[in-house]
């Protein structure tokens, strides 16, 4: 399934078929692009490399800034500068963008450098990424977990040159620019060299080791001018004022078809460390082809682990592509926490963590539950160098600036962490941590009031103290996680009358996208809306169910369209994740047949080929690991050791989730297509399942059984049937004492 992966698809502007059916119906009001890159990467490595020509919002590209509707081209075609380091994946405006380190090969001056030449031939695959520049250079990329190894096959020139700008960083748009606030670099003779940047408090270091032609020369450079005789240039204070371009560059003659690798080895821990970092990877003369194969079957090992059988070549390909993806992000640096000196887990690019903590952390901690082990110990350990859990982490100083998008997410990961029974954490100092951050931004209020606007914090700290709970209670210390499950309660608060959201602000969507959150009491939650057949009516509202096909945003500005559209009230489907959990709502009110029918039209319409392919932002990977487990017809309901079960899209597939086999078989599986493929076929339902053999008569099973592993056999009809109708999914109110008959009620309080 590795050589089905197309990492373009979602670099370019989405270019999808016009839905059909209940899909045309839901309105799409963010930006219409996928936003990542079709770069060199590791598998939650360190470092990845791309072509960068400084587009929005990861270098590579042709687009401005956009947050509404399709993209806007600033290029006419695909360009590059040089080729950087260090990329953000499918993320929107996080105003950090980094692409550090820009390497160029030149057959022109140095005066030249900064020039965007035409792409042409470009080619990608995971681990792997080329390109030949208008100027005839063949340019190759390809990175381990800390390194990266550039080649570049030159047509027959007098003056040849590989230009290493340390000074660059960030993208070509306004405010995009990232100045090093100190800087040194030293030429070490023999084709090595070294240095150090300070960008946005992080000291990044690289060592470097290029094999040129014997008679190339290397000398440092600073304002696009050689410096004759110098090894080594140092700033000790930059201003964007005072900043001029400076680095290191190899220069000679070269014959047609002649190579030149450059090896970089990176670390947060200076020079020395990047130096050691280099040598690990690529020991004695191992090179491109090494480095290459090393990290194809780092690639291979994660996709052996998931395997499905069936589906068209366009299915398959997107969701090979969409495991891919969700591979990217975060970024594991082992031993490389510039802020702290002790060795052990340092996990950065967690840009997204409202969208990444429902699909992608799920995901990743199936595939690799030691990597997930270190994302929480890593997790921890930034609440206690730096004071709180992060909402979102980068590689940057200053551990949270995401305080308006989401309050006590980590609690989430590390609830489902503890029931998971992940090794390697210190669970007694994370309860005190967790306890600790629930206090902190608006918790203070929360705890006081029990609601805070914007009154989706208040679901956020709600699930955040029933998550602590979890962890307390699994230590034995009953009376705290009572204390913790009272204010769990007070999700009740946040809604009004009308079975919503009360009105309030919102971070990028409005309160109807942010009323059907899986809650940790979704019985209660449904009581409050009036029964199953009320809340099922707002639910069928919101998903357009009868409604009128609508017209979606082109390129701004926009006409009426726009606010006609927010009218709507509608489902946003992928293209907004607050939307993604809404589908599963459905389990808990007894129509998963609901599910069924929004989640295979999301699928078939949504998502395809080519650059286009994804409805919106990424998301650092949250969007495509959604397509991951809604292909495998299944949802992981964060913080609460739970997978919802529905029709998958595939006729079988061979899992290895927590080190274990789980075998998924269908019966009554009928092949659809996606895009205009799609047109005229219908949704498959669950008539029946089993689990290991014994009849599973609910829609569900817990992170213990999926990560133990076992056979899941799955009927499959034309028609809904009663399967799931009888059994919801657990709620906080199923447990004694915490029933719905008059616990939950709603209360009138002040906005």
């Amino acid at each position: 399934m590795l050589d089905s992966v197309d990492p373009f698809i979602g670099t370019a502007a989405t270019d999808l078929p016009a839905a059909q059916g209940l899909a045309a119906s839901w309105w799409w009001p963010k930006a219409q692009v996928g936003n990542t890159h079709p770069g060199a990467c590791h598998p939650l490595g360190m470092v990845s490399a791309c072509a960068c020509s400084g587009a929005y919002p990861t270098g590579y590209g042709r687009y401005g800034i956009s947050t509404e509707g399709a993209p806007e081209p600033i290029y006419d075609d695909y360009l590059a500068s040089g080729f950087t380091h260090f990329q953000q994946s499918g993320t929107g405006a996080i105003r950090k963008y980094y692409n550090y380190f820009r390497v160029t090969p030149m057959i022109e001056p140095l005066d030249a450098l900064g020039t965007r030449w035409r792409l042409c031939d470009e080619v990608a695959e995971p681990g792997y990424y080329a390109a030949t520049l208008e100027n005839g250079i063949r340019c190759e990329l390809t990175v381990g977990e800390k390194t990266a190894v550039h080649r570049y096959t030159f047509p027959e020139a007098s003056s040849a040159r590989v230009v290493i700008d340390f000074s660059y960083g960030g993208l070509a748009i306004e405010h995009g620019t990232t100045v090093p606030l100190r800087a040194g670099l030293e030429s070490l003779g023999q084709g090595c060299a070294q240095g150090t940047v300070v960008m946005e408090g992080m000291p990044l270091s690289v060592y470097i080791d290029a094999d040129a032609p014997k008679a190339w020369r290397q000398l440092v450079w600073y304002d696009r001018r050689r410096v004759d005789g110098g090894t080594r240039l140092d700033f000790d204070y930059i201003r964007r004022t005072t900043l001029r371009p400076f680095g290191l560059m190899f220069m000679g003659p070269v014959r047609a078809g002649q190579t030149v690798e450059i090896r970089m080895g990176f670390s947060m821990r200076g020079t020395d460390q990047a130096r050691r970092n280099l040598e690990q990877a690529l020991p004695g003369d191992a090179g491109f082809a090494h480095a290459r194969a090393a990290t194809k079957n780092a690639w291979s090992s994660y996709f052996s682990q998931v395997e499905v059988q069936g589906g068209t070549p366009e299915r398959r390909t997107v969701f090979a592509t969409s495991l891919y993806h969700s591979l990217i992000k975060p970024c594991f640096a082992e031993d490389e926490s510039p802020f702290w000196p002790s060795k052990g887990p340092f996990v950065f690019d967690i840009a997204t963590m409202w969208d990444m903590y429902k699909t992608q952390f799920p995901l990743l901690t199936a595939l690799n539950p030691a990597k997930g082990a270190d994302m929480l110990e890593s997790l921890v350990r930034i609440a206690e160098e730096e004071g709180n859990l992060p909402i979102g982490y980068r590689m940057a100083r200053g551990s949270d600036r995401f305080f308006r998008q989401a309050s006590a997410l980590a609690h989430t990961v590390l609830a489902d962490g503890f029931q998971l029974g992940l090794e390697g954490l210190e669970w007694d100092w994370a309860l005190v941590h967790m306890q600790d951050d629930l206090r902190r931004g608006y918790g203070e209020e929360f705890a006081e009031r029990g609601v805070v606007h914007p009154v989706s914090h208040t679901l956020d700290l709600a699930a955040g103290y029933w998550c602590t709970a979890i962890v307390a209670r699994g230590l034995g210390d009953h009376r705290l996680a009572d204390e913790l499950e009272a204010k769990s309660r007070a999700w009740v608060n946040a809604f009004g009358p009308d079975g919503l959201l009360r009105d309030s602000s919102f971070y990028e969507g409005g309160r109807w996208n942010y009323s059907f959150r899986l809650l940790h009491d979704m019985a209660s939650r449904i009581e409050l809306a009036g029964g199953d057949a009320e809340f099922t009516a707002i639910l069928d509202r919101f998903f357009g169910f009868g409604a009128e096909p609508v017209a979606q945003l082109g390129v701004a500005p926009f006409g009426p369209e726009f606010a006609m559209g927010l009218d709507l009230n509608r489902f946003e489907g992928l293209n907004n994740e607050p939307d993604m959990e809404a589908p599963w709502a459905y389990h808990y009110a007894g129509r998963p047949d609901r599910t069924a029918e929004i989640v295979h039209a999301a699928l078939a319409y949504q998502f395809g080929t080519g650059r286009g392919g994804l409805p919106g932002n990424d998301d650092s990977g949250a969007l495509s690991s959604w397509y991951v487990w809604a292909s495998l017809g299944l949802f992981p309901v964060a913080g609460q050791n739970l997978f919802l079960v529905n029709a998958p899209a595939f006729a079988a597939a061979g899992l290895r989730f927590g080190g274990n086999d789980f075998e998924l078989v269908t019966t009554g599986h009928v092949e659809s297509g996606i895009g205009a493929d799609a047109a005229g076929s219908k949704p498959r339902y669950v008539q029946s399942a089993r689990f290991n053999g014994r009849s599973l008569d609910h829609g569900f099973i817990t992170g213990n059984q999926l990560h133990g592993g076992g056979r899941l056999e799955i009927e499959l009809g034309p028609e809904p049937s009663d399967w799931a109708t009888k059994t919801r999914p657990p709620s906080a109110s199923d447990r004694p004492g915490h029933g719905p008959g008059g616990r939950i009620r709603f209360q009138e309080l002040p906005p």
